[in-house]
């Protein structure tokens, strides 16, 4: 059996989406996106396979709501834009999730409380009981109270490989605006080509990884590149696809060639 064809009988996956893939180039909220990614996902848990969703876009939904020209720059105008546009994202996921009569839970986490035993144990504890009762928890970082991701906490990429560990899942999937890591930067190089599987984060992979080049998010190739070794480090593998199109989801959990997979070659610990 490929590395690709075991992904057919994973059954908990962490899928994180950025900004990006959430909003237009103008950087509106794209309802077409979400509910396409809705639809997806509602099909994927009847399944049965467990999903939990890292999300980014409060801050430009928030930018949009407050009629703001551009995504705030500063500290405190993020954290209000996160502030307005975090009940905004949920209230657009519930409207289209209760379609499909999926059940929703918002979760918040701060970095903090992966560094904690005890909060650490309550958020995990938390999502094992949703998870149970067939419930997709969304989970964002709470960027209000947090400046890290905010100041470059990767848009999410480090958080959602945090939350892939606490949650034992087989697979983190982070669905972005590239097709997957590619052998030089794609933008600069024609001849540059998507590297289908890697085996070892060495020097020569990490070298390869570029900044971001996204002004809606804050996540680049190094940030992804660094989720893939905290989750191949506790079990866990890790793939970057194109999150254009949410059907890809269903290509990658049948198995199928898409993006780059980081292949993890040790058993799950804690």
């Amino acid at each position: 059996m490929s590395f690709r064809e075991k992904i057919k009988n994973y059954k908990r996956i962490v899928i994180k989406i950025g900004t990006t893939s959430l909003t237009h180039k103008n950087g509106k909220i794209n309802l077409q996106a979400i509910e396409n990614l809705s639809w997806v996902l509602s099909d994927i848990r009847n399944q049965d396979k467990e999903i939990i969703l890292v999300s980014s876009g409060a801050i430009a939904v928030g930018t949009e709501r407050l009629a703001l020209s551009q995504r705030p720059r500063d500290i405190i105008g993020k954290q209000v834009a996160s502030a307005v546009g975090q009940g905004v994202l949920m209230q657009i996921y519930e409207s289209f999730f209760s379609r499909y009569n999926q059940k929703i839970a918002q979760i918040l986490l701060t970095k903090d409380v992966f560094d904690n035993n005890i909060t650490r144990e309550n958020a995990q504890n938390t999502l094992f009981k949703l998870l149970e009762m067939g419930v997709i928890p969304i989970v964002n970082e709470n960027d209000t109270i947090s400046t890290d991701e905010i100041q470059g906490f990767s848009d999410n990429d480090t958080l959602s490989a945090y939350v892939c560990n606490i949650v034992k899942a087989d697979i983190l999937i982070i669905l972005s605006d590239i097709d997957g890591m590619y052998t030089k930067d794609p933008n600069k190089y024609n001849d540059a080509k998507i590297i289908s599987e890697i085996f070892e984060i060495n020097s020569s992979i990490e070298n390869s990884a570029e900044g971001s080049n996204s002004l809606l998010g804050t996540g680049g190739m190094k940030t992804k590149v660094n989720s893939a070794k905290i989750v191949n480090e506790k079990g866990a593998d890790m793939i970057i696809a194109c999150g254009k199109e949410p059907n890809i989801l269903f290509k990658i959990l049948n198995g199928e060639n898409i993006g780059t997979l980081f292949v993890c070659n040790k058993g799950r610990t804690l």
